[in-house]
């Protein structure tokens, strides 16, 4: 199946020889306050985001409160939650009512306004309004709502957490049916914040992706502490990074302990662009910040006293010193030296030149 090796989200270009794309992700992060909602936006741009991310899901339409009955209901991460998951969801979801201020407020910031949905209505709700789809790590096999996005045929963003590569296969078929601009997103989806998920981000696979669709565009999705991870995947052809985004680690509600903050969300963008301009285009060359450099610290071929001309030069009369003016004879060059006539008189401690030495004949 064809798929694209660029995509366009709103005024900007993803491709490999582009900038990272931030996506900030508020997600829960507003606390089912609208004022916060619209705030975060614009620390997100100040910070540094491309885009201001929201998830829009109902509580009855997501999970089943029978399902997480129990105390084998809530685990990891959840289980520190005071609340059921059914009550957290639903406190915690993006009114389907501020979508209108959202949007107003995204576009006064300067900044894509984008969502991931998490059911039909949702997805029909922002087909004509967000520029991408993300898909959450967590529907890689509810494959009619993949589908659906993908036939909206705006770019799809897919996140692959806690998948296997079979699965990971079949969605991009289900999205590559109908769309043939899809993101690809490694993501490791552990929300503790524990250091020990460093072990588990597995950046390598973004090789694995480039290799089994080359030239697909690429993109990381992250829950770990900081900004290492980014960095490295960055380094491995990611192209779109996702973070979830806050004002403060410290509040109360499902997403804030692992989310960055404006600070630390500014850190990892400033990080990424040194990064991307330290990668370079590949092409092993002298820089122009070198010209000097190669003048000062190679060495040339010196004479170690003065000499008429007429001299056939051998190894007594030569050493390599710095500096190596341009035009100067380098070391590497000593046996096309050897046994050659100097053709003018030099004085000790000059440079040769190949102006200096009667050419082979």
């Amino acid at each position: 199946m064809n798929y694209r090796t660029s995509l366009r989200i709103g005024t900007r270009e993803i491709s490999l020889d582009a900038p990272a794309y931030f996506i900030a992700d508020v997600a829960a992060n507003h606390d089912g306050d609208l004022g916060r909602a619209k705030d975060l936006i614009w620390r997100a741009k100040e910070a540094g985001a491309d885009c201001a991310k929201f998830q829009h899901f109902l509580a009855d339409r997501i999970v089943s409160k029978v399902g997480f009955e129990g105390p084998a209901g809530q685990v990891s991460h959840q289980a520190k939650w005071r609340k059921s998951v059914t009550e957290v969801y639903d406190q915690y979801h993006t009114r389907r009512e501020w979508t209108q201020e959202l949007v107003d407020a995204c576009r006064q910031a300067d900044i894509d306004f984008m969502t991931t949905p998490y059911d039909a209505e949702a997805i029909e709700m922002f087909r004509d309004i967000v520029p991408a789809f993300k898909i959450g790590s967590g529907d890689i096999t509810h494959h009619g709502a993949i589908e659906q996005m993908a036939r909206t045929g705006r770019p799809v963003l897919l996140a692959c957490g806690a998948a296997n590569m079979r699965e990971v296969e079949e969605a991009v078929e289900r999205v590559l049916k109908h769309n043939d601009a899809l993101c690809l997103m490694q993501c490791n989806t552990n929300y503790t914040g524990s250091a020990e998920n460093f072990n588990y981000v597995n950046l390598r696979v973004l090789q694995t992706f480039a290799a089994r669709w080359p030239g697909m565009v690429l993109g990381f999705s992250d829950h770990t502490s900081g900004h290492s991870a980014v960095l490295g995947a960055v380094a491995l052809g990611a192209r779109v990074v996702e973070k979830h985004f806050t004002d403060d680690t410290s509040r109360e509600g499902p997403d804030h302990a692992f989310a960055l903050d404006p600070v630390t969300w500014r850190a990892m963008v400033d990080a990424t662009r040194e990064l991307e301009a330290a990668l370079g285009d590949g092409v092993k060359r002298v820089e122009a910040n070198e010209m000097e450099t190669v003048i000062i610290q190679r060495r040339a071929l010196r004479l170690r006293n003065a000499l008429p001309a007429g001299t056939v030069l051998s190894e007594d009369h030569i050493e390599a010193l710095r500096p190596c003016p341009d035009g100067a004879i380098p070391p590497a060059a000593i046996s096309a030296v050897l046994g050659q006539r100097l053709t003018t008189s030099k004085e000790a401690g000059k440079e040769l030149r190949w102006s200096d030495i009667e050419p082979r004949s």
